[in-house]
């Protein structure tokens, strides 16, 4: 909260408003650190994914579930705030022969399926062993599809990690490092929490089955013995 109360801060009140696009390009802060932070976590994801396959151990299964599910909701806030940077700057809301654009859709939709895959199957070991070679595949993709974008010749979305990096103001630049920080603290707190809460859900369902074992496992309480009612 303070690093993103900070970034905030400097957004508004440091960094300077862009020579072409003006005060619109302050989304920028908060656009481009979704979008890195997403891409990461989807990664990550995949090596969790493979720390499953490892050790059949269905912490690392549910590990790399939270990670697709956080980096899925920070991909539709980076989808939201593209629009809307698009609609400011390009006067649309999306520009389908611009590669970075369509590439990040590409791979949201992709993990999107990640859903309906996973709870199609009901045996919860081979749906943690089929979604564990889902995040790794599917993680694999991310940075090779990174890669054939930045080699794309298209250069109407900016270039964040080289030409547009470089050209950035001192100001620029700390506010979006910043930006970028709490965006991946918020990303690993929130993750943090949704663990803590299947951990407790789960053991609650743990301590419930185990109740319920000893009720039925139990001996029947002795009857109650009835006495006649007395004439009046």
């Amino acid at each position: 909260m303070v690093l993103i109360t900070t970034a905030l801060a400097l957004v508004f009140f440091y960094a300077p408003n862009d020579a072409d696009q003006g005060f619109v390009q302050k989304i920028f802060y908060v656009h481009v650190p979704l979008a890195i932070v997403a891409l990461i976590g989807f990664i990550v994801a995949g090596v969790l994914g493979a720390m499953h396959l490892r050790t059949r151990d269905d912490t690392w299964d549910a590990r790399s579930y939270v990670a697709i599910h956080m980096s899925v909701i920070f991909g539709v806030g980076v989808l939201a705030t593209g629009a809307i940077w698009a609609r400011a700057s390009w006067g649309k809301w999306w520009v389908w022969d611009e590669p970075t654009l369509v590439s990040f859709l590409i791979i949201f939709l992709l993990y999107v399926t990640y859903y309906p895959l996973r709870y199609s199957i009901d045996d919860p070991q081979r749906r943690a062993r089929y979604a564990s070679v889902f995040a790794i595949t599917a993680g694999a993709f991310v940075p090779i599809n990174f890669i054939a974008v930045r080699m794309a010749e298209s250069l109407v979305h900016p270039r964040v990690l080289n030409q547009t990096a470089g050209d950035m103001p001192g100001e620029m630049r700390l506010t979006f490092l910043v930006a970028l920080a709490g965006m991946a603290l918020l990303y690993v707190t929130l993750v943090k929490l949704e663990l803590t809460s299947k951990n407790a859900r789960r053991q609650l369902r743990r301590l419930r089955r185990m109740l319920e074992e000893e009720h039925s496992g139990g001996a029947a309480p002795p009857p109650i013995a009835t006495v006649p009612a007395k004439p009046n």
